[in-house]
């Protein structure tokens, strides 16, 4: 992943609306989501969901499907993979030891 890339990524999840219904798309796994039904998890407007995630969408963190008369949105994981690569290249110079596990929470 380039650095420009990365900053794109970085600033469309920096946003309380963008980052909340990008968590609950990622609980959708990889067979995603109606958009209505994520609004509603999301506590927004229909309107404000699909206009966010049509930012998410631009940054490559998501893709969408259309079923029917629905529109399913779902996360690109493999963009988040090559997000977590880039940030954790150089990690702790290459000390294995000092870098926290990514699937665990840290008590900070």
């Amino acid at each position: 992943m380039k650095q420009l890339t990365a900053i794109k990524t970085l600033s469309a999840l920096a946003h309380d609306g963008r980052l909340t219904l990008m968590r609950h798309l990622i609980k959708s796994g990889p067979e995603g989501i109606r958009a209505g039904d994520l609004a509603l998890l999301a506590q927004i407007q229909a309107t404000t969901a699909t206009a966010q995630l049509l930012i998410l969408s631009n940054a490559g963190l998501i893709g969408s499907r259309r079923t029917g008369r629905y529109v399913i949105y779902f996360p690109k994981f493999e963009h988040f993979r090559d997000l977590m690569s880039f940030l954790l290249n150089d990690c702790c110079a290459n000390r294995k030891d000092m870098c926290c596990d990514l699937g665990q929470e840290t008590k900070s």
